[in-house]
């Protein structure tokens, strides 16, 4: 099955990207980002440190990921409970990059991803989709912006809500989170050497949906 991998640091606009991308192909979304969320929240909800080996081995050994499809829409379960609507909090994506970096809960979900584009035709986001979840994908995307608009989309995301923000603080997670994960020693953030670079700071998203999808063409999916 074809696939195409978009890879990129948080709050580049992956997710909505790869989501109107997949819909003009035909194809299934793979939000990989929302999978390490899930994780996340156990750890969370477990007041569990992903600093310490042993924590992580025994959640990994609880923890069971699996996701469907509902008019489109991926959902997202944790042992059995659809964590979808918890999964973009600050501190579920804090959590999120920490415990990600941990060989031991990449394992745990790579295979799930794997399968999935084995299967279907697919659109698949997050850090090193075209580097490591798949190596072999007919088109890999770097997609990044600035940290100033990245923070700037996030203000606007998180203010639409109702929630109260800073975005001076924002801009400054962004950076940490940016340094998290480029810096690990495991499936580290970085552009696949034959993945196509876009910054879209002064791109609206049809404009970068259309670039993509002129990529995708390129390629014959």
């Amino acid at each position: 099955m074809a696939s195409v991998a978009i890879d990129g640091p948080a709050g580049a606009g992956k997710s909505t990207i790869a989501k109107l991308v997949a819909k003009e192909l035909n194809a299934i979304y793979v939000d990989t980002g929302a999978m390490y969320r899930a994780i996340a929240i156990y750890f969370l909800r477990n007041r569990l440190d992903p600093e310490i080996p042993e924590q992580v081995a025994e959640a990994c050994e609880q923890i069971e990921v699996t996701i469907t499809y509902e008019d489109g829409n991926q959902q997202v379960w944790l042992n059995g409970e659809n964590v979808t609507p918890f999964l973009r909090t600050e501190e579920v994506g804090d959590m999120a990059s920490r415990s990600s970096a941990k060989q031991a809960v990449r394992d745990k979900l790579l295979q799930l991803q794997r399968d999935l584009a084995s299967s279907h035709k697919v659109v698949m986001d997050g850090r090193d989709i075209g580097t490591h979840v798949l190596p072999e994908a007919e088109v890999k995307i770097y997609l990044t912006a600035s940290s100033a608009e990245r923070a700037r989309r996030r203000y606007e995301e998180l203010t639409a809500r109702g929630e109260i923000c800073d975005l001076a603080e924002i801009e400054q997670a962004i950076i940490e989170r940016d340094q998290q994960d480029m810096s690990r020693t495991i499936a580290p953030l970085k552009q696949a050497e034959d993945a196509c670079y876009l910054d879209s700071s002064d791109l609206t998203i049809p404009e970068v949906v259309a670039w993509i999808l002129e990529k995708c063409e390129e390629a014959a999916i």
